[in-house]
Order: C-alpha cells, then sequence, then structure tokens
C-alpha cells in the first residue's frame, strides 16, 4: 500500500534550516531542564505516594492542615489527572505501609469531608530509588552505543553515528518538551517513571528501525544510480520510503492518540512521551540521521 504515488521532494536542500530548528527546541528544552527541572516519579525517588479520590473538589489547604498534625505537613500534595483527585507524597521511611496508614488515618481524623477512597499506595526505598535511577540511565546510554556498532558495522561508521545522533536528538528533544510542559495541566502528568523511561527505550527502537529502513534505500539506490550524487541519492530514497514511514508511523500515532486520551491516569504519561518520540523519530530518521550522512561525506571529500 502507497500513501503517496511518487514525490519529489528536497528533503536535503531543507537541513540546514532543520537543523537550526531542531537546535532551537532543544536549546529551550534544555533550558527548561536546568531551570524548571524536571520531576521524578517515586520509583526514582525513593519514599511513599498515595493517590486519593474526592468525591467532592478538596480543600488543599486543609488536606496540609490535616497532615500537618500527624508531622507530615511537608509532604508533596497535587492535583493527579482531575480536580477531585490528588497524589500525596513524602520521603519519610517506614516498615511496610507504616506512612500509607498513618496518613490515611489522620486524613481520616482531620478532615471533614470523608467521602474519599485510596485508588493507590506505592513505597520504594531511597536505596532502591537510588539504584533505579542509575540503572535506567545505565539501559538509555547503552542502547545507543549498541545501535551505534550495529550500524556502523552493517553500514558505515558515519551511517552509525547519524543513526545515534538522530537518537540523541530524539531523546533530548522528548525530554526537554517533558519538562516544558511538566505541570502545566494537572490532566497530565509527566513525571519520569519507569514507564516513561520504557517509553524513551520504546522510541529508540522505533526510530533506529524507520532510520534503517531509509539506509537500506539509500544503498540500494547508490548502486543503481551511480551517476547521481549522494544528495540526490538521498532525496530519491526517501521519498522512496516516505510513504511507507508515514504509513507506519501514522498507524502508531493513533493507537497512541486512544490511550493518550481514553486510556486513563496511569499509561497517560507513557502515551503522551511515546507520541512525541514517534513524531521526532519519523523527522529525524529524514532530516537528522541522512542529513548527517551527507554533511559527513560532502566534508570528507573537501579535505
Amino acid at each position: 500500500m502507497q500513501l503517496f504515488k511518487k514525490t519529489n521532494i528536497d528533503f536535503m536542500g531543507k537541513r540546514n534550516t532543520m537543523y537550526f530548528a531542531s537546535t532551537i527546541i532543544i536549546v529551550i528544552g534544555m533550558i527548561s531542564l536546568f531551570v524548571k527541572g524536571i520531576d521524578y516519579g517515586i520509583d526514582f525517588r525513593g519514599g511513599t505516594e498515595i493517590v486519593i479520590s474526592f468525591a467532592n473538589t478538596p480543600d488543599y489547604g486543609q488536606i496540609r492542615s490535616a497532615l500537618g498534625t500527624i508531622n507530615y505537613g511537608d509532604s508533596e500534595i497535587k492535583s493527579f489527572g482531575n480536580e477531585r483527585t490528588i497524589l500525596i507524597r513524602t520521603t519519610k521511611q517506614g516498615e511496610g505501609m507504616t506512612i500509607a496508614n498513618t496518613i490515611m488515618d489522620g486524613l481520616r481524623s482531620n478532615l471533614a469531608d470523608k467521602s474519599f477512597q485510596v485508588l493507590r499506595t506505592d513505597k520504594i526505598g531511597p536505596k532502591i530509588g537510588k539504584e533505579l535511577r542509575r540503572d535506567a540511565m545505565y539501559a538509555v546510554m547503552a542502547s545507543l552505543f549498541v545501535i551505534l556498532a550495529y550500524v556502523a558495522i552493517r553500514y558505515k561508521f558515519s551511517y552509525g553515528m547519524g543513526g545515534v545522533l538522530a537518537l540523541f536528538h530524539d531523546v533530548l528533544l522528548t525530554l526537554g518538551i517533558l519538562s516544558l510542559l511538566n505541570g502545566v495541566t494537572p490532566w497530565l502528568n509527566l513525571e519520569i517513571t519507569q514507564e516513561i523511561i520504557a517509553a524513551f527505550l520504546t522510541i529508540i527502537g522505533l526510530s533506529i528501525n524507520d532510520t534503517v529502513v531509509v539506509f537500506d534505500r539509500i544503498r540500494e539506490n547508490t548502486k543503481i544510480y551511480r551517476s547521481l550524487s549522494l544528495g540526490e541519492v538521498m532525496n530519491r530514497s526517501l521519498n522512496d520510503t516516505l510513504s511507507r514511514t508515514i504509513i507506519t508511523s501514522g498507524t502508531i500515532l493513533i493507537v497512541l492518540l486512544v490511550l493518550l486520551f481514553l486510556g486513563g491516569e496511569v499509561t497517560r504519561g507513557f502515551a503522551f512521551t511515546l507520541t512525541v518520540g514517534i513524531i521526532t523519530g519519523t523527522y529525524s530518521s529524514i532530516y537528522i540521521a541522512s542529513a548527517i550522512v551527507l554533511d559527513n561525506s560532502l566534508r570528507k571529500k573537501k579535505e
């Protein structure tokens, strides 16, 4: 199935403009990361968190006062998904579910509105949280270096560098967007959790798969169209694979949008991260990975 029968888009002619656009977005995202930062979920921070749903819109001041009576007034309290659901998080540690039970007893004893129910309770020790944070970073970095080795062996080293730099682009751009949008609306919780790390690893896999398809077509067309320059071969190859790329990414995107809007709070952050990653991954396969290979080839010819 082909979405477009024949296109003749000059992708490589626009690569400098796309470099500039990507750089601007990544810089804005990195500034947000350094200034605003990004929140870690209970998985990586350690502590106890409770998600509570109220029948009516809760009064945050009363909740904090109720927690203050049991010496938990410094706990983090924020909306979670909708205005009637809140998340309470504390870094205090205790055996078993002692902390969670103490918080719930304090709310039941000191709140006038007792019409609420606990939706979720999580507890992670600080040592485990630190180890999970370290292992998550190792997992992302290891995947990038393994992909570099695979693409470099299958094609050329410059192709491997182009593919991996495109993946760095995808990860940094997506992470920056998460930092910018986290906390903007209670409907979208974008804390870094194990689910979000899984989304990043999925982005890496999907993006490099799309890039390899493009690289395969470039290699085939290089042998067929020997009289054309590398830039012309790349444009032809990108146009050849454009229909396949849009259909593949588009079908995944439809599923993710359904999951984002209908899947509920638990999967919303994962679906949003993967949605951004699919878009950036498709874009980077065309305008980053291939463009870097072309520029590297042109640079070597000048030397």
